[in-house]
């Protein structure tokens, strides 16, 4: 009988468990290994093979995946052979600019520096790219606050007593930048102070030929960067839709109105996307009269379920949503926004525009080089972060993946592994998202629209909120869980959640999608009561049973 065999590795390079899962994979598929097990914060790897212990093409495995390994506790010279590189030597010699420093600039950075490269930063901007300075940081907090006022207003709870909020702008906008340049210096400044092999230029890009880039300086002085490899990170721009007059006013962008010391009396949103219903619930909750004029509907490219839900929020907390709107035209006169539609002219004080947002690839000569681009701009990438020449990557929000910063943090970190000789490639088939309203929506996978487009038979079914016991229980019933399996086999397709703490309860799903689960398996797990994610469990049993007919917390 055959004996297992077993060894121990030292793995170096790890930063996150995501690469744990990397190196587990990468073991296994060495003819022999029977079992890998990989820890992140230990850096270490036990290996169990059938027979001898294929040492050298384990190393070589873990060295293609993008890091690096050794036998623990030994030293390579004694062993009588060369190891591997490892990630601190397998770049040495290489040199890697980066255009940006946002998520994805800053991950690639890391990553390489941590493989021997050497790295130069460009950024035209402000350190730290759109999310911790006027993206997700600061709009989070802004809607925090908005939050606490509604629940001064309007908590569920008469025993507590309401009362209308005092909104002191200037100091919510105090507190609010104040995190934003702790996070700015703690998650960026200090990360560059700390790696000396990355040297930053603040400057203005452009490729002159395919390995060298022209940096402009604000002053006037130029400096050329030649590199071996090179990473555009330059993120993306609120979108100008085409309106006549539009231009020619003082309109706010997300920007504008995260940075602004007074309240509109009444605030006109166009759009009716991510930042636009994100930001229009948050001024009304503070105060604002704000009326939303939407292209088409409410989170258009969603399950119509969820911008219907949404709707039906804005309405009760006063809000007027007009659908299926395109303003004719925009003018400003007399401190006041005239916004023309068909017969009727809305006048608001502040206008804010949140059609999206259009990728930052002017200006970077990428035409002259040959990096291919789709009509919007984007740069067009593959699952390694590649563009159409092999030494140029890209990623983030300046590419034609989902503007996602958790996105462009992966793309990244993987950007640089492949750059370094890895095959690392970015797997979106199955990515949570969230917006973050109240209630939150949150999606991952399919929809049935989706499912069906695919060609798959799916079924879904959609559990209300007052089938919750913790919704019950907070007296906050608004919303649903769907959940859309495929007929045949059961398994989970995606879900769609319109819930309080839906960007927590989605996570769920989509471990339970990652790891193959069905619908009958999500029915019969463990969730702890009284939880809010309790409710995919609930939502997964209504496929085979009435849950109204069920005692609580019913197994």
């Amino acid at each position: 009988m055959t004996m297992n065999t077993h060894v121990a590795l030292k793995i170096a390079g790890m930063t996150c468990t995501h690469c744990a899962f990397t190196v587990d994979k990468a073991l296994r598929a060495v003819p022999g290994v029977v079992d890998a097990a990989v820890k992140f914060p230990e850096g270490k790897a036990r290996v169990t093979a059938t027979g001898p212990i294929p040492t050298d093409a384990l190393i070589a495995a873990v060295n293609a995946a993008g890091y690096g390994a050794k036998l623990a506790d030994m030293d390579p010279a004694a062993a009588g052979r060369s190891m591997a590189p490892s990630p601190s030597s397998a770049g040495v010699g290489i040199h890697v600019a980066i255009i940006g420093s946002g998520s994805a600039a800053f991950a690639c950075a890391i990553r390489a520096v941590e493989g021997g490269a050497r790295v130069s930063m460009i950024e035209s901007g402000v350190l730290g790219g759109t999310c911790v300075n006027v993206g997700c940081v600061p709009s989070k907090i802004f809607i925090r606050a908005a939050q606490m006022a509604h629940w001064q207003r309007a908590h569920p709870f008469p025993g507590l007593g309401h009362s209308q909020p005092t909104v002191n702008r200037t100091a919510l906008l105090a507190q609010q930048q104040g995190r934003v340049e702790e996070l700015r210096h703690g998650k960026y400044a200090h990360v560059l102070a700390s790696h000396p092999d990355i040297t930053f230029f603040q400057g203005r890009a452009r490729f002159h030929d395919r390995n060298t880039l022209v940096v402009h300086a604000a002053d006037g002085g130029q400096q050329r960067i030649t590199a071996d490899r090179f990473l555009i990170a330059t993120g993306a721009h609120p979108h100008r839709p085409a309106i006549p007059g539009l231009e020619k006013t003082p309109y706010w962008t997300s920007t504008e109105a995260l940075l602004a010391e007074d309240l509109p009396a009444h605030l006109i949103v166009l759009g009716g996307s991510v930042v636009a219903v994100e930001l229009a619930q948050a001024f009304r909750r503070l105060g604002a009269e704000v009326t939303i004029l939407a292209r088409t509907t409410l989170l258009s490219k969603d399950d119509p379920d969820l911008g219907a839900g949404l709707e039906a929020v804005f309405r009760e907390e006063g809000m007027q949503v007009w659908k299926h709107t395109l303003p004719e035209s925009v003018r400003y006169e007399g401190g006041l926004f005239l916004v023309q539609i068909g017969q009727n002219t809305l006048r608001s004080d502040r206008l804010l525009v949140a059609t999206g947002r259009a990728p930052s690839t002017q200006g970077l000569g990428l035409e002259g080089v040959g990096v291919l681009m789709d009509r919007a701009g984007a740069i067009i990438v593959d699952d390694h972060l590649r563009t159409s020449i092999p030494h140029i990557f890209a990623a983030g929000d300046c590419t034609n993946h989902p503007q996602f910063v958790y996105v462009a943090a992966a793309g990244g970190t993987r950007a640089a592994v492949n750059m370094l000789g890895g095959d690392d490639a970015l797997d979106l088939r199955i990515m949570p998202a969230v917006v973050f309203t109240d209630p939150q929506v949150a999606t991952v996978g399919l929809d049935e629209q989706g499912a069906q487009r695919l060609g798959l038979v799916g079924e879904s079914r959609t559990l209300t909120l007052d089938n919750v016991p913790r919704a019950l229980a907070n007296f906050d019933t608004r919303g649903f869980i769907k959940l859309v399996g495929e007929r045949n086999t059961g398994r989970l397709l995606g879900a769609q959640v319109l819930a309080a703490e839906g960007g927590e309860i989605i996570q769920a799903a989509a471990l339970a999608m990652r790891g193959g689960l069905t619908i009958q398996d999500l029915a019969t797990q463990l969730f702890p009561y009284l939880t809010m994610v309790e409710g995919i469990k609930l939502c997964a049993q209504t496929f085979t049973k009435d849950v109204k007919e069920l005692s609580c917390c019913a197994g």
